[in-house]
């Protein structure tokens, strides 16, 4: 499954999409339907404020602290809230799932492309793809090789599928040789996709 190349349109740096989305932003903004501005300052807010940001600090949290990762196994939805108050109701019908080294856990929606933007901010665009949409729940194992993660074969690969009324965040297996990390220092880790559960956190020397 092809992931990150995409085909170019007349030497530009923008995907097929990118550029789609480029002409539809024009359109509406000539028209008076949208503001470029307003458009700006919701884009920065997911990108610098929300995600993956919100997650990332989620999943750091539940490393370092058992309380607040039972918590998040019970009720991620009201866990994630008291840490999010700062942007408002965030990680609404959210269901949290560990990985372990006996379970990996991969989230994909099968119908469309619903996503927890709140808690990971805006979804990949593979994530969005035909092609990730229909081999994540037939062929999981090899979509994650598709995407440079190798499990041992005796790791169950467990595949959710995420809906408007459930959404899910993977809890990724900390890294070792983050003993005493801060919950600052184990955020660098988290990636999104790893929340999404086609990728690993980063190790260690990754951030160093």
């Amino acid at each position: 499954m092809a992931k990150h190349d995409h085909d170019h349109s007349g030497g530009s740096n923008l995907s097929d999409v990118e550029l789609r989305v480029r002409a539809l932003e024009t359109i509406l903004v000539e028209k008076g339907y949208i503001e470029s501005a307003a458009l700006d300052r919701i884009v920065e807010l997911y990108e610098t404020k929300i995600g993956p940001h919100i997650g990332a600090q989620v999943v750091a949290k539940a490393w370092s602290d058992p309380g607040f990762r039972q918590a998040l196994l019970e009720d991620a939805s009201k866990a994630v809230a008291t840490l999010a108050h700062q942007v408002g109701n965030v990680g609404e019908h959210l269901i949290a799932v560990e990985n372990t080294p006996q379970l990996h856990n991969m989230v994909v929606c099968t119908l469309c492309s619903c996503y927890p933007t709140d808690v990971l901010g805006l979804p990949p665009a593979w994530y969005k793809s035909f092609a990730y949409r229909s081999r994540a729940v037939k062929e999981p194992r090899a979509v994650l090789a598709d995407f440079g993660v190798a499990l041992p074969v005796e790791t169950e690969i467990r595949v959710w599928d995420s809906t408007a009324e459930t959404r899910y965040l993977v809890v990724p297996m900390r890294p070792a040789g983050t003993e005493g990390w801060s919950e600052a220092q184990l955020a660098a880790l988290v990636t999104r996709d790893s929340m999404i559960g086609a990728g690993l956190a980063k190790k260690p020397s990754e951030v160093a």
